[in-house]
């Protein structure tokens, strides 16, 4: 979090402020965007087209909340904490949305949920004494995952929905490869953290014996 300064006075109406807004309009459009999607089955064309628009401005958010804090120079505990779930919800959402509807295959929403709660948990693991940022290939798998389900939830021609299902494998695979990369990189700070540790207390011992 190099040059930001960090916010946290112990109250939401504290932190309150208009990155923390827009995280909080993403996380509450969520299930306005699920309804959209599934209402009818699915089969109404102009609740899909909204459940779209509903899913694009959702991510959209997220961008701008990003860049409102950073210009801003702070961040508050709220945003560090909403953010990233706002985001989880809401690409969850879509993807779970799709397979119900039939549209896309069960294993591939549940290979980027694992992958996302994984990370995610294991992230919660280290975080008190490590913290792994987000990677160039995480956020294209961001980017990817975003696109491939607004063009797979919108009723599209037939020919765009290929270009959603090819975007689609792509972001399968970024996001396949980027868990993995994540997965050993915060190991990785886990084991060298607990080398440390036991470093530390050798020098100690030492210490105390002379």
């Amino acid at each position: 979090m190099s040059g930001r300064r960090v916010v946290d006075r112990g109250s939401f109406g504290r932190n309150a402020n208009l990155p923390n807004a827009l995280t909080l309009l993403r996380i509450l459009l969520v299930p306005v965007f699920a309804w959209l999607l599934l209402a009818d089955g699915g089969d109404d064309t102009s609740l899909r087209w909204w459940a779209a628009v509903v899913f694009v401005v959702a991510a959209a958010t997220d961008r701008l909340d990003g860049w409102l804090a950073r210009r801003q120079g702070s961040v508050t505990t709220f945003g560090i904490v909403a953010d990233p779930i706002a985001d989880k919800a809401l690409t969850g959402a879509g993807f779970v949305g799709l397979s119900l509807l039939g549209i896309l295959p069960w294993w591939v929403t549940a290979v980027v949920l694992v992958r996302e709660v994984g990370v995610t948990v294991l992230r919660a693991v280290v975080i008190r004494h490590t913290v792994v940022p987000a990677s160039r290939g995480g956020k294209l798998k961001t980017v990817l995952q975003t696109v491939a389900l607004a063009l797979l939830v919108a009723p599209l021609p037939e020919l765009l929905r290929y270009a959603g299902w090819a975007v689609m494998v792509a972001a399968v695979v970024v996001t396949v490869v980027t868990g993995v990369q994540y997965a050993v990189a915060i190991l990785g700070a886990a084991r060298r953290h607990r080398a440390e540790v036991r470093t530390r207390a050798r020098e100690a011992a030492e210490r105390r014996r002379r």
